[in-house]
């Protein structure tokens, strides 16, 4: 099918937003949407509203298109058939398992994507997959449940554990604790069933536990851990310092972890990397843990990956800044989880859509030119026009569009893409700022004034 002269004039003016939509119009389907739902929902009833609407509306909202979902409702009741109340019935009911496999299952289609494309960046450790593990807390909402007005602690709906692919630039899993409380470590054993045979697990101390690092090289995948305080083990040789990095010198010593179930003794890589300068903990020395063979990787080299962990925390950043990612008004948290699941699908829609112009314009010149920033408030300006102009029967071509059909098409419009349009500036280095004295007989002046005088 070919597209209509609208669609193409828009290919034209703003091709990245026909990228986006034709991403959601081929990989988020309303019956796959449904599909999802209805295999996780836990025998949650339907009636009229679909999950796909409710779906369709919180990307509104987590777009920064409209600011609360109650302004999203009203500008599309006509089309929701079904009252308020019904549609935040439905969110504060979603099971938590409903945004995990939403998150899980789209983007195994859009990591197909952009393999066909060809998009993926420069593999960090060729020959595995390498995986950074975080959790993230879901900042305090308001206090509007009934439960939370007379208390003045901060109310948190709830944390996520999330797995963060480099290589595709994308948060391929995450894993959903409603308890804002609660302990990340007793949600590891849900991270099981998809770790698989090379997977490297890149990981910050709270993850270092024996069962879990037990468990994943059961499996045949990797680690990379920054040691625990509390891990016991067993030394086999004196530390040696193997060299030197940017940050510091590094030593590295063969030791044994037990294992937890049945005290088999495990031997480990402990690497120790002297700082130049204290961490923000005060910290002068870091120990990592890993099970790389050194043929895989040597000492500096498992510095230099776990060095790479800053690269999920600034995807937490994005998620905050690009898109609406905690909403505050959403204070039960199956609702909040299922909005920050949302904007993680929005977030990877945007991974694909870079993985296209790196396919067509090269990976240096998209990773120090473009910003995600400016990518998303075009997609957030233009979303609207478009669905006023134009009738989803003319979006069917991208639906019906094989992986590999759609992969050329966004390589041809991503090759339109004014490049300039989204050019990242980047800070120089802080200047330390003297704050001036104020004079309590004079707290204000004039700008004018001083401009002219």
């Amino acid at each position: 099918m070919e597209l209509s002269a609208l669609v193409t004039k828009f290919c034209e003016k703003s091709p990245i937003s026909v990228m986006a939509r034709g991403l959601i119009e081929n990989v988020l389907t309303a019956e796959r949407l449904d599909a999802c739902f209805e295999r996780a929902s836990d025998g949650q009833y339907t009636r009229q509203l679909l999950f796909s609407t409710v779906f369709q509306l919180m990307t509104l909202v987590t777009t920064k298109v409209f600011p609360s979902v109650n302004a999203a409702y009203q500008s599309h009741k006509e089309e929701m058939n079904a009252s308020l109340t019904s549609v935040y019935n439905k969110l504060n009911g979603l099971n938590v398992g409903v945004s995990e496999v939403l998150v899980n299952d789209t983007s195994q289609d859009l990591k197909t994507v952009i393999d066909k494309m060809k998009g993926c960046a420069t593999p960090l450790l060729p020959g595995f997959r390498l995986k950074l593990l975080d959790g993230n807390c879901i900042e305090a909402t308001d206090r509007r449940l009934k439960v939370l007005r007379h208390t003045g602690a901060a109310a948190l709906p709830g944390k996520l554990l999330v797995v963060y692919e480099p290589e595709y630039q994308m948060a391929t899993e995450i894993i959903a604790l409603e308890d804002g409380h609660a302990q990340e470590r007793s949600a590891l054993d849900k991270l099981l069933p998809n770790v698989s045979r090379n997977d490297v697990y890149v990981m910050d101390r709270n993850f270092c536990t024996q069962k879990f690092l037990d468990d994943i090289a059961e499996l045949g995948a990797f680690y990379i851990v920054r040691q625990h305080g509390n891990m016991p083990y067993e030394t086999l040789e004196p530390e040696k310092q193997v060299g030197r990095i940017e940050t510091g010198t590094v030593h590295e010593q063969w030791i044994t972890i037990k294992s937890e179930s049945d005290g088999t003794p495990r031997k480990v890589r402990r690497i120790r990397i002297h700082l130049k300068n204290e961490t923000r903990d005060g910290d002068r020395d870091l120990f990592i843990l890993t099970n790389l063979t050194k043929a895989s990787a040597d000492a500096r080299k498992i510095a230099a990956l776990y060095r790479h962990r800053w690269k999920i925390e600034t995807m937490f950043q994005q998620l905050e800044s690009y898109l609406e990612s905690e909403v505050n008004s959403l204070g039960y948290p199956k609702a909040a989880i299922f909005g920050f699941a949302v904007s993680v699908v929005a977030y990877n829609i945007m991974a694909t859509i870079k993985a296209a112009l790196r396919s067509s314009h090269g990976e240096e010149k998209i990773e120090n030119e473009v910003s995600g920033y400016y990518i998303a408030g075009e997609l957030a300006r233009t979303r609207e026009g478009m669905e006023l102009i134009l009738e989803p029967e003319e979006w069917k071509p991208f639906e019906l569009m094989s992986k590999i059909e759609l992969a050329k098409q966004l390589q041809c419009l991503s090759k339109k893409v004014v490049l300039s349009k989204y050019k990242k500036h980047k800070r120089g280095p802080k200047k330390k700022s003297v704050r001036e004295k104020t004079n309590k007989a004079q707290p204000h002046i004039s700008t004018a004034r001083l401009l002219n005088a």
